[in-house]
């Protein structure tokens, strides 16, 4: 048998540490009182009151009250007209992919849609991302198309 099988393992010395057994008599140490001090509410068994919540009432008037529930769904992240014109060259097709490449989009981010802010010069196509009613006109009116 190994010096160091799991039957002989001691814990370090001083590492342990025995809590003091008090109302064990005087010679223990803790007798007579049993470190309670004399008499009182806290001397008597149970006499310990717990937290008192005597200025908590404000408290909780104070916090909001929450109400209704948040949503899982993704919200999708919004790419403007304007980064598309900064972005893409005529004829390009703006997708996840070319999001992704062109560094608007993290891989995180699952959602997108393009909203009208700012302007588009340029003829993109447009492939499997939502977008506004404004946005869609500004797309076809600069000679894309949406799909």
């Amino acid at each position: 048998m190994s010096p160091l099988s799991p039957n002989t393992i001691q814990s370090a010395k001083g590492a342990k540490h025995t809590s003091k057994r008090k109302g064990r008599g005087n010679s223990s140490g803790a007798g007579n009182y049993s470190g309670r001090g004399m008499k009182g509410q806290r001397a008597r068994s149970g006499g310990r009151g717990g937290l008192k919540l005597k200025g908590f009432k404000t408290v909780l008037q104070s916090t909001p009250k929450l109400r209704g529930f948040k949503s899982l769904k993704t919200k999708p992240i919004e790419i403007r007209l304007s980064d598309l014109e900064k972005n893409y060259n005529d004829g390009e097709t703006v997708n996840y992919k070319t999001l992704r490449e062109k560094k608007l989009l993290t891989k995180s981010q699952l959602v997108a849609k393009i909203i009208l802010k700012g302007e588009l010069k340029k003829k993109v196509v447009v492939e499997g991302i939502r977008c506004t009613a404004g946005a869609t006109e500004m797309i076809k009116k600069a000679g894309g198309e949406v799909k």
